[in-house]
């Protein structure tokens, strides 16, 4: 990467103090950049780290202050999604995946659109269909009749069961299966659990990321669906006919159970677990380690094991902590109350 400082902060809509002709030459944290280098400025946490990095120009919100004049800055209003911008400009690996390596099994009934890449090992079986500029890497299996959009993105070792449909521009990282079949028993009336068949699907829309080693069962009838612009991150179950709302983020070692609905630009944070067959209404956000057990229809933060709202958890939480000294004022309460019951006691024997 070598590109002008004036260049980037073009790029960026954004505005030099300083010198604009610095040669930058790579993009760094800005408590580790080094000369040449570019980084960037969007959080007090990292604002004590102005005054030693060692960056030769840095990405800076109009919020703080420019400190030092040995420094050239780049001022735009969001210095974390102007980073992101240039890396995705200049500093994203080239994907050399090129054509149907001759090791793939495309089946001869498969319809593969134009500029599709399958690399070593790639399984393509009956009826799939694949859309334009979609690249499928080593290892990874499409089952029967698998739909494939545009511009889709595979990465090595995804499994795609059959009759599953991703839309376009979907992201799925490696160890990834799509259409596992959901857990589903009945037991006999000899205490033996008997498979109730899962012949459902799972329909992912358009511009859906997924990450490392999640696991999307199918539906055991109908379809599991994650709806458009969904981003699922790493170690995530969605279990059979579940139903992800647009724009929603399910972040790592979540767990979603059967028959549930999540809104609308939700959030679960890690480790979130949810019950099945509930309704989670758009706008909610459920914090880390959360438990959701029964519905929630009102946006807002969610906290806890069962969920409360944020501020509800928070003060029940606090009043956990005083325990202790709650229970020191209650005892000596419960002295003072046993003083005086002697004390009224003396008296009406007095008054006797």
């Amino acid at each position: 990467m070598k590109i002008k400082l004036k260049e980037a902060a073009d790029f960026v809509g954004g505005v030099v103090f300083g010198n604009p002709e610095i040669e930058i030459t790579g993009l760094a944290k800005i408590e580790e950049a080094k000369k040449g280098e570019l980084t960037f400025l969007y959080l007090k946490t990292y604002e004590k780290e102005l005054a030693t990095t060692k960056a030769s120009a840095v990405l800076i919100a109009p919020e703080f202050k420019k400190i030092r004049d040995d420094l050239s800055y780049i001022e735009v209003k969001n210095p974390n999604a102007a980073i992101q911008k240039i890396i995705t400009a200049f500093l994203l690996p080239k994907i050399n995946l090129s054509g149907i390596d001759k090791s793939a099994f495309v089946d001869s009934t498969a319809q593969i659109g134009k500029n599709v890449a399958a690399g070593k090992n790639v399984v393509v079986s009956a009826g799939c269909i694949i859309g334009d500029n979609s690249i499928i890497h080593h290892n990874s299996v499409l089952l029967e009749n698998v739909k494939v959009g545009s511009n889709c993105l595979i990465y090595p070792n995804v499994s795609v069961r059959e009759n599953c449909v991703l839309g376009n521009n979907v992201i799925i990282h490696s160890n990834t299966v799509i259409g596992s079949d959901g857990f589903g028993y009945i037991t006999n009336e000899k205490n033996e659990h008997e498979k109730v068949p899962q012949i459902g699907n799972v329909i992912i829309e358009d511009n859906v990321e997924l990450g490392s080693n999640v696991s999307v069962d199918r539906a055991t009838l109908g379809s599991t669906i994650i709806k458009k612009g969904v981003k699922v991150d790493n170690l995530v179950q969605i279990a059979h006919n579940v139903v992800i709302g647009e724009n929603s983020f399910i972040i790592a070692q979540t767990g979603i159970a059967g028959s549930t609905t999540i809104g609308k630009n939700c959030i679960l944070a890690g480790q979130a677990g949810v019950v099945g067959h509930i309704k989670i209404g758009d706008g909610v956000v459920v914090t880390a380690q959360s438990g959701v057990s029964k519905s929630i229809d009102k946006p807002g933060k969610y906290r806890g094991t069962p969920v409360q709202e944020l501020s509800q958890s928070l003060r029940t939480e606090a009043h956990i902590r005083n325990l202790p000294t709650y229970a020191e004022k209650i005892k000596k309460l419960e002295e003072k109350i046993a003083f005086l019951e002697i004390k009224i006691s003396q008296l009406n024997s007095e008054d006797n």
